[in-house]
């Protein structure tokens, strides 16, 4: 993955540097309010390992978001395939992002989404980049909204992947934004 600069962040591939931060945001309660898990050290490495090779081999994913100015990883922000929701068609992207808690509230997310919305709709030439949230999770769906993205209550749905025993987790709402509101929303910000 070539890094994609913003104006304060590095959006780049895992590094092992990063490993703590990785553990950290998937074990810490607040990072993790709404899923269902969390994940040990172990798992933790595991699955950055296994991001980076997916970034390596396709060129984008979830990627680390790292402040220029410090070199500090703070956490993740990207674009994936959405396998995991059967429902929807085949090469769907969805932008997502985790960041450690002292890092909320700076705008980074917002920054760094706009960059990956940006690659997905040039570089790679979708016409729909989707995101999806636990209902109640309103920190994520604000951000879906400060990004240009629209809810679109038809397609929430009661994700497959949480497991029963978590029923107030199952219902997500359904956000998404095409590419021609996209262009629509830079030509008006120019």
């Amino acid at each position: 993955m070539k890094p994609i600069r913003t104006k304060r962040l590095i959006l780049r591939n895992w590094e092992d540097r990063d490993r703590e931060l990785f553990f950290r945001i998937n074990s810490d309660e607040r990072v993790m309010e709404f899923f269902p898990f969390r994940r040990t050290r172990a798992e933790a490495d595991a699955k950055i390992g296994e991001m980076r090779d997916n970034i390596e081999r396709k060129g984008f994913g979830f990627a680390a978001a790292e402040i220029i100015a410090t070199r500090e990883c703070i956490g993740f922000v990207g674009l994936t395939g959405t396998e995991h929701v059967p429902f929807l068609p085949a090469g769907t992207l969805e932008i997502g992002w985790r960041l450690a808690p002292e890092f909320w509230g700076h705008g980074y997310v917002s920054e760094a989404a706009r960059a990956w919305l940006t690659f997905g709709f040039e570089t790679l030439g979708h016409d729909e980049i989707v995101s999806f949230a636990v209902r109640d999770n309103r920190r994520s769906t604000a951000v879906m909204e400060r990004i240009g993205m629209t809810a679109d209550p038809s397609r929430d749905f009661d994700h497959p992947s949480v497991p029963e025993s978590h029923p107030h987790l199952r219902p997500h709402a359904f956000y998404s934004l095409k590419r021609k509101d996209w262009e629509e929303q830079k030509r008006a910000a120019n």
